[in-house]
């Protein structure tokens, strides 16, 4: 359908809905990676893009062949230059409600079992590191580990975490009611200090993991028993035991909200 014309061109329907899905796209990308040094690269590569159509336009064959050669290889580029800036894009889409609806894992009855263990850990001073999986996949974490396979319960995490535990060192990795591994190795945040606040490796891997995923972790300090919780990317700090467990309940999938997996599930019983 078309809507109007500028001298020769048509402008229709398709253009409009074009133009702003490729609009909404690059706003994604400029608000991943702003303030990052992929900001810089993105913006050397759009400079080369425009001096090889200036230098075709203004036939300039010699600096045309160059900058042509160079962008000839700019998908490439672009995947290994700013692979971890798409993840975090395919993550944004991948993290919405519309997927979650299809993708659905229940783990309220896990809340309570972590809330405890955190309290009982922060006590103690006993350091932990505990990744709750959503909707992404995290097999490449868990084969760093070892694999447990046991539901979860506040005297195992207690129990994994003592300092003299031959697993305590690493993350735990929990899905759904079931603790899949311990002593993983979570990738780190290039983020070192936030607010003054020097981060350790711990809650530096906690902040890595929840940024290549849609993982909440939570962390405990072991030099201060401090209680935080990682999401996205963001630390929050100086939780309590009452706080962290309101935290999860807010976050994590309850029985009411059941998703498209949990219905099929439902009618295949009932049949």
């Amino acid at each position: 359908m078309e809507l109007f014309h500028i001298g020769f061109i048509t402008v229709s329907v398709i253009d409009i809905l074009d133009i702003g899905i490729v609009a909404f796209i690059f706003y994604k990308l400029y608000q991943v990676m702003r303030g990052t040094v992929a900001a810089q690269i993105f913006i050397g590569l759009l400079m080369i893009l425009a001096l090889s159509f200036a230098a075709q336009a203004l036939g300039m064959r010699a600096l045309g062949w160059l900058l042509g050669t160079l962008t000839n290889i700019w998908v490439i580029a672009f995947i290994v230059l700013f692979q971890p800036e798409l993840r975090r894009l395919f993550l944004y889409f991948g993290k919405n409600s519309f997927v979650r609806f299809f993708i659905h894992i229940d783990i309220s009855e896990t809340v309570d079992e972590v809330a405890d263990a955190a309290a009982e850990l922060s006590n103690r001073q006993h350091g932990a590191l505990i990744v709750i999986a959503r909707t992404g996949a995290l097999r490449t974490i868990i084969e760093t580990g070892e694999e447990i396979r046991a539901k979860v319960s506040k005297e195992l995490l207690v129990s994994i975490f003592n300092p003299k535990a031959p697993l305590h060192d690493g993350a735990v990795v929990i899905r759904g009611e079931s603790i899949e591994a311990a002593r993983c190795t979570l990738p780190l945040s290039s983020t070192t200090k936030i607010s003054g606040y020097v981060l350790g490796m711990r809650h530096r891997a906690g902040i890595g993991v929840s940024e290549q995923s849609d993982a909440l972790v939570v962390i405990v300090s072991e030099e201060t028993g401090t209680i935080s919780i990682a999401e996205d990317g963001i630390l929050s700090r100086g939780l309590s035991p009452e706080g962290l467990r309101r935290r999860l309940k807010e976050t994590l999938p309850s029985p009411s909200q059941k998703g498209a997996r949990s219905i099929f599930k439902r009618t295949a019983e009932d049949a």
